[in-house]
């Protein structure tokens, strides 16, 4: 199953110490950015969780365009706007909002976060790695601008769930 494989990459990507600068160390995070070729690096310092949960969508063989070709989608997959406008479209519908208490989060469910970093709607993504009664284990790039893996309680700040069907692929 590609989302056990986003899973299992997500994991061993977040492990690699991705980061933008910090503690006075130049940034590793081209080949993640690299997909996003309008940017400098200086624009992704500190925004790039996004980019990461797209990167790691790339690697585990999913099929999505940098930029959804729909007047909906506002901005790229890395903005975490972009993710939750394409998981809820009409023809897509694998957006989940935290208040559906039948969807049950697993391994590979792209998670959206509301009020981490900014106070803002949709301002933090990664990926679910492990699912237990009241928290999430979560691969997350940016986490004051380091990637890792952290537990995120279940009942604060997520905003929903994506859930990418593994057949899915995008056509034009």
């Amino acid at each position: 199953m590609k989302r056990d494989k986003l899973g299992e990459i997500a994991k061993l990507e977040a492990q690699k110490c991705f980061h933008g600068n910090v503690m006075g160390l130049e940034s590793n995070i081209e080949p993640i950015i690299n997909l996003f070729p309008k940017w400098s690096l200086g624009n992704w310092d500190g925004k790039w969780c996004a980019a990461f949960v797209y990167y790691c969508c790339m690697k585990a063989g999913f099929n999505i365009p940098v930029k959804f070709p729909d007047e909906n989608i506002k901005c790229n997959f890395a903005g975490c706007s972009a993710w939750e406008s394409w998981g809820s479209l009409p023809e897509n519908q694998f957006y989940y909002p935290a208040e559906n208490n039948s969807f049950i989060p697993s391994k590979g469910d792209i998670v959206i976060f509301n009020n981490v970093f900014l106070n803002e709607s949709h301002d933090h993504i990664g990926i679910v790695l492990e699912n237990y009664d009241s928290y999430i284990v979560v691969a997350e790039g940016n986490i004051n601008n380091v990637s890792g893996t952290v537990k995120r309680d279940k009942n604060k700040n997520i905003r929903g769930y994506i859930r990418i069907p593994d057949d899915y692929n995008f056509v034009k």
